[in-house]
This record gives structure tokens, C-alpha cells and sequence, in this order.
């Protein structure tokens, strides 16, 4: 297999673990909902793929959230504890700088949405050091759908094994390797920094 010329990267759980465990509790302090029927609404809910897939702006997102919860904040509150669920990979924020001070292109590629773009952009430093950004809710498409694997290919202007994907989620990975990109299924950042520099570019 030929050396990859670009390193595309999942965000949540690659790059920076999240849980919507802590927005739940947060929000249930100001609403007559307890943290698991909350944590129900958000973590990989009908909801927030509306939401990710550019179904639904914020406000309409914050409105649906508040009727269904009864709470009681206000918009810019709730952005600001529904962003603040992240906690850094350090291994793999590591590995990322490490293949952009060898001058090889790196891109996020995350099913994700606004209000999180916002608290990561304002949060972690080393958000602003990719090539560039392919997200869902701006692509009107969520992984694994081919629409938005199309996207990054246009973005990159690579395809194929020129492209190097790491993600979590196997369809994700899969959908990407059926398109003849080289990929590896993320599952501990040893084993992710173990492929990459096989892969020849550490």
C-alpha cells in the first residue's frame, strides 16, 4: 500500500473523549426532568441527528430541549454547558502535532454540530491546527452516508489510499474503506499511533 498523503481524523472519542452524562446533570438542575430521561433526549437521539445533520439550527434545538425538559435557561447558558462535555486524548492530540510538524495534511471529519465547534474552538488549542473541517450539520449529511465521505475527498483533493482515516465507530471506518481509503478502527491510541507510523508517516 502507497504512503498516504493526508491523515483525516475523527473528532469525538479520537481526538477528545465526551459525555453527555455531565451536559444531563447540568441541565436537570434547572429542569423538572432527572439526568438519565435528559442524557436519553441528546446522546445519539433522533434529537441531535436533527440536529448534527443540519436538520435544525441551535435555537430550534435549544426551544425542542427546553419544552421537553422544562428548562429554564437561558440560549446562551444552555450553548455553553451543552459544549462543555470534552476532555482531551492527550496520546492523539500528540500524534496529530506530530504529523503536522512532518508537513502532512490533517482534517477533522465529525458528525457534530455548532454549539460543540464553538466551546472546542474556544477551549483547545490544538483545534485551530488542522488543514481543514468537514462537519455534518454544515455537510447536511452524517457519517457513514457517502454524501459526506464525497466531501472530504473534494476538500482534500485526494481519494483513495492517498487518504488516511481514523475513527471509533466500525461503519464509519467501513464506509471509508469502501471507498479504497486506507483506515484504521480506532480503539486505543497505542494501537492508532502503532498504524500510523506503519502506514509510514511517524
Amino acid at each position: 500500500m502507497s504512503k498516504p498523503q493526508a491523515v483525516v481524523f475523527d473528532l469525538g472519542k479520537v481526538l477528545l473523549e465526551f459525555d453527555y452524562g455531565i451536559v444531563a446533570r447540568r441541565l436537570a438542575a434547572h429542569s423538572g426532568r432527572d439526568a438519565e430521561q435528559i442524557r436519553g433526549l441528546l446522546d445519539q437521539s433522533p434529537l441531535l441527528f436533527r440536529l448534527e445533520s443540519g436538520q435544525m439550527t441551535n435555537e430550534e434545538f435549544f426551544r425542542k430541549v427546553s419544552a421537553l425538559t422544562g428548562y429554564t435557561g437561558a440560549f446562551e447558558e444552555f450553548a455553553s454547558v451543552f459544549g462543555d462535555i470534552f476532555t482531551a486524548i492527550h496520546p492523539m492530540i500528540d500524534l496529530h502535532a506530530g504529523l503536522r510538524a512532518r508537513g502532512v495534511p490533517t482534517y477533522i471529519f465529525s458528525n457534530t454540530n455548532e454549539l460543540a465547534v464553538r466551546h472546542i474552538r474556544a477551549n483547545f488549542p490544538f483545534f485551530a491546527g488542522f488543514t481543514d473541517y468537514i462537519y455534518s450539520h454544515l455537510a447536511g449529511a452524517m457519517k457513514p452516508d457517502h454524501r459526506i465521505y464525497e466531501i472530504v475527498e473534494r476538500r482534500t483533493q485526494r481519494k483513495g489510499p492517498e487518504l488516511l482515516y481514523l475513527d471509533d465507530r466500525k461503519e464509519n471506518v467501513d464506509a471509508g474503506h469502501a471507498r479504497g481509503w486506507q483506515v484504521v478502527h480506532h480503539q486505543t491510541p497505542e494501537q492508532t499511533i502503532a498504524a500510523v507510523r506503519a502506514a509510514g508517516l511517524l
